[in-house]
């Protein structure tokens, strides 16, 4: 029997796809527990338009990362941060990617989630330091931070 997942099921198939499956599996326990859906041509032609409707969604989101990735790699785009320091350039305290964001945003009025600034370890310096952003799962971007004296 075919049937449309309509949720991840171990071992079985993941949400979206149209699979063959024993008719007893699907009937008593998938179907039953509203895991899956008998594959019918309405149901196909739904799941493809919803998985075309999907692929749309991710291309722009992939345009808007790449462009957003442009903006933020300019010359003139540097995310300026003051904070208190010794006579040696190391900083009292750190910077942490929640500073990051928060100053890219009143700067630049971007919203980057201070998850997806992906520090290796607060910055405890002064100076300029290259940080990268993961924007999408294929794009990467780098913001240039300048730490200076307050």
């Amino acid at each position: 029997m075919q049937v449309i997942f309509l949720e991840d099921v171990r071992g079985k198939g993941k949400r979206g796809e149209i699979k063959q499956v024993p008719a007893g599996y699907a009937q008593n326990y998938l179907i039953k527990n509203g895991l899956a859906e008998p594959a019918t041509k309405s149901a196909i032609s739904r799941v493809k338009a919803q998985q075309k409707h999907a692929e749309e969604n991710a291309e722009e989101e992939l345009a808007e990362a790449k462009q957003l990735k442009a903006f933020l790699e300019k010359d003139e785009t540097v995310v300026e941060l003051r904070a208190k320091s010794g006579k040696d350039g190391r900083l009292f305290g750190s910077i942490t990617s929640k500073q990051i964001a928060q100053a890219l945003a009143d700067q630049y009025q971007v919203r980057i989630d201070k998850r997806k600034i992906e520090l290796a370890e607060p910055i405890k310096a002064m100076g300029y330091t290259n940080v990268p952003v993961k924007l999408h799962p294929s794009v990467t971007g780098t913001i240039r931070v300048h730490i200076a004296e307050k």
